[in-house]
């Protein structure tokens, strides 16, 4: 269903495969953008508008960022207008797959958005402890 015209446009300008290719592959270029600008994000995967970010504690263990620290950045992230879901056998990666109408205009809100989160979350801007279970 369309809600808006901006989104009979998008549908009507070009098919919705080819908008899921571009778009879908602009979000990946900018994860990976996100992977070199930040040492907790860890492996970017996906295919077409199904994508997913690992937070890790280091790059070169591999090892997982803990759950509250995730949550602290969802909900940064959140706060943002962005709602992604929670993935990984530890918790740790973060999900997105936005509708099929997505535009490429969305993506760089969100990239922006992701990486404006990720530097307050480096810089300890974030109060993860706020999250912590064991505080």
């Amino acid at each position: 269903i369309m809600n808006n015209s901006r989104d009979q446009a998008v549908v009507s300008t070009q098919s919705t495969g080819e908008n899921c290719r571009v778009v879908g592959t602009r979000f990946l270029e900018g994860f990976n953008e996100l992977r070199a600008a930040h040492e907790f994000v860890g492996d970017c995967r996906g295919q077409g508008l199904f994508m997913a970010m690992e937070f890790v504690t280091d790059k070169t263990t591999n090892n997982p960022l803990p759950v509250y620290m995730v949550q602290a950045i969802m909900e940064e992230l959140k706060d943002r207008r962005l709602i992604f879901g929670r993935g990984g056998l530890f918790g740790n990666c973060i999900r997105i797959q936005p509708p099929m109408c997505v535009s490429e205009e969305d993506a760089e809100y969100t990239l922006a958005m992701m990486d404006e989160v990720f530097t307050e979350f480096s810089e300890g801007k974030i109060d993860v402890e706020a999250f912590n279970p064991n505080k």
